[in-house]
């Protein structure tokens, strides 16, 4: 690995980790926060690619893992990893991969197929990861962890758009897209 990737991974576990500086919003009907940091996650695959933007996560929930408050609400430590939240956060590492992936694999990047992507590769599979998760842990069943994941959904909608902007923007602006990994280049 070059010195330039080892440099982008620890940039976007950093940005991961300022945006857990953002206060989470409780709610009352479930220990699982909304937070800012899932739009980290898209931004990490969208900019840097599959392989740099999941070795971003990795290092991010290994810092995490040690204990460093980096997680929104300053949370950190390996309790993180067996809590409600569990799912979701391993959901980041493979989300990461394969929207970095699935953009990389497109002919013409334009602002609606990362939108695309982000929304059925990143938000949809971090339900899929993180639902089974949390119902298991908070021991409700499925449907009901479902039924209380739908408050999520207009705000995850909110992050992918905000992200594929950001990654659409990057992406045309000469002078940056020429120096960021991958983007929207076959890894």
């Amino acid at each position: 690995m070059k010195v330039r990737d080892i440099t982008y991974i620890s940039l976007f576990a950093a940005v991961m980790g300022a945006l857990g500086l953002i206060p989470p919003i409780t709610l009352s009907f479930t220990p699982v926060p909304i937070t800012i940091q899932t739009i980290g996650v898209l931004l990490s695959g969208g900019i840097l690619g599959a392989r740099l933007g999941a070795w971003s996560q990795i290092v991010f929930l290994a810092i995490v893992a040690t204990g460093i408050p980096l997680l929104s609400g300053g949370r950190g430590g390996i309790g993180v990893f067996v809590g409600p939240s569990a799912g979701y956060l391993f959901g980041y590492i493979i989300i990461s991969f394969l929207v970095g992936y699935f953009i990389s694999r497109i002919n013409s990047i334009g602002f609606f197929k990362i939108f695309i992507i982000n929304v059925l590769v990143g938000v949809l599979l971090l339900y899929v990861f993180g639902i089974p998760v949390q119902s298991f842990i908070m021991d409700i069943p499925i449907i009901k962890t479902i039924k209380i994941s739908l408050v999520y959904i207009p705000g995850d909608l909110i992050k992918a758009v905000v992200a594929s902007f950001l990654v659409y923007k990057l992406k045309n602006s000469p002078g940056i897209s020429s120096r960021l990994p991958n983007i929207g280049r076959a890894q």
